[in-house]
């Protein structure tokens, strides 16, 4: 089982490297040819900042809300759930769960080292970060833990409950992204740069999951509508 349990991690951890190779070269592509984008970073820059210094109740509620769904409490929020899937005897989705968001983890941090981009510089800042710019981290931990807990709780969901958990995930992602803009810490290509790249590596590694799936002769699965294993639902909900 353990030999199992290796080659999966292996394997997920090599579908999530294979997605940098797409995604880190498209990063450069954007920040450091400058393509047009840009010029809509500065403007919602300066917009959204002259909000902020006039509303300083809503932006005390942004920094509440992009520091609640962070990175750690995300992060945290994941490990907790692959401590409970290995207690309830489901090694596989834990060891799943924990790749995803340690490679994506890993790859954004890269990614901010390769592009070195320089985060916003606007006249009395409301919020300050430190590092460098692209992507956001917040969305890129954001995306992968909100896209981890969605796809491992869709095989215990009915119809209608797993299309509500999709748009709550992406509703938490999306706004995380908008606290990072309003807050005048990041651009808004650093936000899109962050949800492509979490979503890549989690898509990579779910596929890599349902070619494992396959190998071991289990019948092939929809992970957006039934999670990246739907038998997980009789073990997580077995009586101890």
């Amino acid at each position: 089982m353990r030999n199992e349990e290796g080659r999966l991690g292996l394997r997920l951890a090599v579908g999530g490297l294979a997605a940098a190779l797409i995604v880190i070269p498209f990063s450069l592509l954007l920040v450091v040819a400058k393509m047009p984008v840009n010029g809509l970073d500065a403007q919602v820059a300066d917009e959204l900042h002259e909000y902020a210094l006039a509303h300083p109740g809503v932006t005390r509620l942004l920094i509440v809300w992009t520091d609640v769904f962070g990175p750690w409490p995300w992060r945290i929020a994941v490990i907790a759930y692959a401590v409970w899937l290995l207690y309830k005897g489901a090694p596989r989705l834990a060891v799943w769960a924990v790749t995803t968001v340690t490679v994506g983890g890993l790859l954004g941090l890269a990614a901010k080292i390769v592009v070195a981009r320089a985060r916003p510089h606007l006249p009395d800042p409301v919020a300050l970060a430190p590092g460098d710019s692209f992507p956001s981290g917040h969305v890129v931990n954001a995306t992968l833990g909100a896209g981890v807990i969605v796809l491992l709780l869709l095989p215990a969901l009915p119809r209608w409950g797993r299309r509500v958990a999709w748009a709550v995930a992406w509703f938490l992602v999306l706004s995380v992204g908008y606290t990072r803009i309003a807050l005048g810490v990041h651009w808004v290509s650093d936000v899109v740069g962050g949800i492509v790249l979490g979503a890549a590596v989690t898509a990579a590694t779910v596929a890599a999951f349902e070619t494992w799936r396959r190998d071991q002769g289990r019948r092939p699965a929809s992970p957006v509508t039934e999670g990246i294993e739907p038998e997980s639902a009789e073990v997580t909900n077995a009586q101890d």
